[in-house]
């Protein structure tokens, strides 16, 4: 295990003053990646050529090195994208669909990766859209409403509203063995829990960086296999996205090789350059650690939770970083606890239910500690009354 103490003297000084619980909405940056952001901030105002070809090039190279080793992907697999919505729309406007075709999802999905199938209605696919099993998509339900016509299984590896962590491997099997792609949201836990795309038989995997691996906003990647990239045939073609590409008159469509087809034009250099210090940091504290460390944070939290009388949604059997419960007052109600907990410097967040419930939510990384939820606990008896 890994000194936190020091991870958070050193990398998130904020921590000693707030408890910072919406990770599941935005990470705080590393000191080591502000630093870095502002430092290619101060060259980008200078002489911009010159850090591009000298300095971001080459670190934008590494990235997509590091990136492809914390997934188990091939370098070539990997492409920096801007968010994870902007990925599964490409991806969903790129596979050569058939009328008839099927998306099967479960209806907890974030809208970044159920917009993007549910459009494609347009185009005569259907979208299963399953109900949540223990919180999620399980192996269980896509066996029971996977069809010969089921092209897609899309599912979230864990869930921002309930926290269910799904069997990615399992799903990953029965998904490889038909023949139907399987998409990842890894937004929610690229940078808590170990990834292999290759033992997991992920198809895709797309993920913005500015929750669990501790970017910014508007910076992320994007892993696709191969085999299946080649099958693709995107409709949003950017400049640096065809072959010969700095033949900028040329004209030629003729898509990059794998992943880089789904290049998205001139990316967020300095935000991208932030991205590797964060990644540094996830690698020299170990995902497996953070893994660990987090799924703890959760089930005390639980444990604490359930000794008031809530009612938590997130399942033990399936937990990973986030833990959700349901308000005991109605969504403006539990909006003003919530502004109270931000007044007293504890951070969590409400969400609603498809039937307008209010439930608030609690999410961690690798440097909080059990003393914060204990602050979280305090304060919310206070301000809900209990």
């Amino acid at each position: 295990m890994y000194d936190i103490h020091a991870l958070r003297q050193n990398e998130f000084p904020h921590s000693r003053e707030i408890a910072y619980l919406n990770h599941a909405g935005i990470a705080p940056l590393p000191q080591r990646s502000k630093r870095a952001i502002q430092a290619a901030v101060e060259a980008l105002s200078g002489d911009p050529s010159d850090y591009f070809g000298k300095t971001a090039f080459p670190a934008l190279a590494a990235l997509q090195t590091g990136l492809a080793r914390l997934v188990n992907a091939a370098p070539s697999e990997i492409v920096h994208i801007t968010s994870t919505s902007a990925a599964l729309n490409a991806v969903a406007q790129a596979i050569v669909w058939q009328p008839g075709d099927r998306v099967l999802f479960c209806d907890v999905e974030f809208p970044s990766n159920a917009y993007p199938w549910l459009s494609l209605a347009r185009d005569g696919v259907e979208s299963c859209v399953v109900p949540a099993d223990n919180g999620g998509l399980t192996l269980r339900a896509v066996e029971q409403h996977a069809d010969a016509r089921t092209r897609v299984v899309a599912a979230s590896a864990v869930q921002f509203f309930t926290g269910h962590r799904t069997d990615l491997a399992a799903i990953g099997r029965f998904c490889r063995e038909r023949g139907i792609l399987f998409v990842v949201d890894a937004i929610q836990s690229i940078g808590h829990m170990p990834f292999d795309v290759q033992a997991m038989n992920i198809d895709v995997l797309a993920t913005g960086g500015q929750k669990s691996l501790l970017g910014l906003p508007g910076v992320g990647f994007m892993a696709v296999r191969d085999e299946v990239a080649e099958a693709m045939r995107p409709r949003l073609i950017h400049s640096n996205a065809t072959v010969n590409w700095l033949h900028w008159l040329a004209y030629d469509l003729t898509p990059l090789p794998g992943a880089e087809r789904f290049m998205s034009g001139t990316p967020n250099v300095a935000g991208m350059i932030g991205l590797g210090p964060s990644l540094a940091l996830l690698e020299e504290l170990g995902v497996a650690h953070i893994d660990a460390h987090t799924t703890a944070l959760s089930r005390y939290a639980i444990e604490q939770l359930t000794a008031l009388g809530l009612e938590v949604i997130t399942p033990l059997d399936a937990l990973g970083p986030i833990v959700t419960f349901r308000s005991p007052v109605d969504a403006a109600a539990t909006e003003q606890v919530v502004q109270q907990l931000a007044a007293e410097r504890v951070v969590v967040v409400k969400h609603l239910d498809a039937a307008g419930a209010a439930y608030i939510r609690l999410s961690f990384h690798g440097y909080n500690v059990p003393e914060e939820v204990d602050r979280f606990i305090a304060v919310y008896k206070v301000a809900a009354r209990l």
